[in-house]
């Protein structure tokens, strides 16, 4: 699969600066995320980078941004987007074919980010072989969300103070629109691939499954490995995620359609798929699932205004065909078509009752499975059955409220243990600043260093509410703990949810049973005072 030029942007709420370098300069599984370590246990170093520092060192970005950070009073707070982070990826081809190589990229990359981040401090690294080994060199842009030097006001900013120091980059749409422009622009200067980055992806494949095809895949070629070890032949060889079968299913549907209406009969009919609409956007949802997909989670492709456009160009296709036809033989193509179109008309009309058949099927399916439940659990009235709800509710209610509080505890903590190291880290030279007999010359000279100081000390005196600051040691014992007790507390949570979602189904499929033997007793009360 061809990689042209795209562009990613990731907001980054980590204070600690440096885990952003470490990604850039050393090894990570790019399956977990998690840095590769040696048999001495230390961070193992990339094959290959390149690296460079705009308005900064990038070996000392971490530092740099949090003086920015300390002398603006900017990024304290746990929800600031402390750096954003963005992906140039270039074709494969490019390097073969249009002599793209490492060094060219990473001045591609310095150029851009001088145009689009002036003032910020920012640093470009390059590697040149992208996941999976898809051989596609690529350029990664990191900046410090405050913007450290006044500079010259650029073309089309959205505001006033984009170009000031102290304020913060603005990752809004119309920003990202203008910066895959300028991606745009400089690959057709350079001559290398391009797509039009500015409209819908024809397929649009998410990190999320991305990553659930590549982990998928490999458990399936470890499963075909130990099957050919034991004589077996492998059955399936390719892994395909939901979505990737969900399009698959409907390309060929819509291949065997000729409007818009037999496309979602034969959807329902022949993978149970129904199609529904909201808001004008189509939805998708498979028999498997309770919540329906998007089509435009699943590509441009995949909306109406595509589907219905397909139709069109096919009934276009048609016409040209049949007018074709008739100039060549006026005597038998008029019968020809017509035929055609009056077998459609019947087909049509046949598939409908299917349609209704196969969802009649899915609710006595729903119905079975809610009568199972009430036999299993001895359940012999709708007031218990509803009684059940509300109380799994209430305990889902009151579990989220407990896990809200777990959260709030391991953000506090977490704080604690951030302002606590960066009052460690500058206490010795406040304390020489509080010896000094020439203060402001001293202040002067190592500002960054008192103001974290000072920032951190009136930090934590808000948070421990004038307690004395603990241990270090106790403090990440507390994270430990508390984050093992969110995460038991959101395992909890999910099932409950899973539960009471379970639950509402089975009652409304109750109340759906009794709606339709009243309806039904309706009926034949009033057929009996016709007839």
């Amino acid at each position: 699969m061809s990689i042209v030029a795209t562009v990613k942007h990731i907001a980054i709420h980590n204070s600690s600066y440096s885990a952003a370098t470490d990604y850039l300069t050393m090894q990570y599984n790019e399956f977990t995320n998690k840095p590769v370590f040696g048999p001495d246990g230390e961070m193992l170093p990339r094959d290959f980078y390149l690296i460079d520092g705009i308005n900064c060192d990038p070996y000392t970005f971490a530092s740099e941004c949090q003086d920015t950070n300390a002398f603006f009073g900017q990024n304290q707070r746990y929800e600031d987007i402390k750096a954003h982070h963005y992906i140039i990826s270039f074709d494969p081809n490019d390097r073969d074919e249009n002599g793209l190589t490492p060094e060219k990229a990473q001045e591609l990359g310095l150029e851009l980010a001088r145009k689009a981040f002036p003032g910020h401090q920012t640093i470009v690294c390059t590697h040149r072989d992208g996941h999976n080994g898809a051989g596609n060199i690529h350029c990664h842009i990191v900046i410090n969300s405050v913007r450290a030097k006044d500079t010259i006001p650029i073309p089309n900013q959205e505001r006033k103070v984009d170009n000031v120091a102290g304020f913060k980059h603005r990752a809004s749409d119309q920003f990202i629109r203008t910066f895959k422009s300028t991606v745009m622009d400089l690959c057709q200067c350079e001559g290398l691939y391009q797509v039009d980055l500015l409209s819908p992806a024809r397929v649009r494949i998410t990190d999320r499954e991305y990553w659930a095809q590549r982990r998928g895949q490999a458990k399936l070629d470890q499963e075909n490995v130990a099957k050919v070890a034991a004589g077996e032949k492998p059955t399936k060889t390719v892994y395909e995620t939901g979505n990737a079968i969900l399009r698959r299913q409907i390309k060929s549907v819509l291949e065997d359609s000729r409007s818009f209406d037999d496309f979602k009969q034969k959807l329902l009919g022949q993978y149970g798929i129904l199609v529904g609409e909201s808001r004008g956007r189509i939805n998708y949802l498979p028999s498997n699932r309770t919540k329906p997909i998007r089509g435009r989670m699943l590509g441009a492709d995949f909306e109406k205004e595509a589907i219905e456009a397909f139709f069109r160009l096919r009934r276009e296709s048609l016409r040209k065909e049949e007018t074709s036809h008739e100039s060549k033989a006026p005597s038998t193509a008029p019968v020809r078509y017509s035929l055609i179109m009056q077998l459609q008309v019947i087909v049509d009309e046949q598939a409908k009752p299917y349609a209704a058949q196969d969802a009649k099927i899915r609710q006595l399916k729903d119905m079975a499975q809610t009568l199972a439940f009430c036999q299993e659990n001895h359940i012999e009235s709708r007031e218990e059955l509803e009684f059940l709800l509300t109380a799994t509710h209430e305990d889902y209610m009151a579990k989220k409220e407990a896990h809200a509080i777990t959260t709030a505890e391991l953000k506090e903590a977490k704080e604690i243990l951030n302002y606590t190291k960066q009052r460690h880290a500058n206490k010795k030279v406040y304390l020489e600043f509080m010896n000094s007999k020439r203060k402001a010359k001293f202040r002067a000279e190592h500002e960054p260093e008192i103001i974290l100081y000072e920032a951190a000390t009136r930090e934590l005196k808000k948070l421990l509410k004038g307690n004395p600051v603990p241990a270090e040691k106790k403090t990440i014992a507390k994270i430990r703990e508390l984050s093992a007790r969110k995460n038991e507390e959101y395992e909890e949570l999910s099932e409950i949810k899973k539960r009471e979602k379970s639950l509402q189904e089975k009652v409304n499929n109750v109340r759906s049973i009794y709606e339709n033997r009243i309806d039904r007793i309706q009926q034949k009360n009033r057929d009996q005072e016709l007839g």
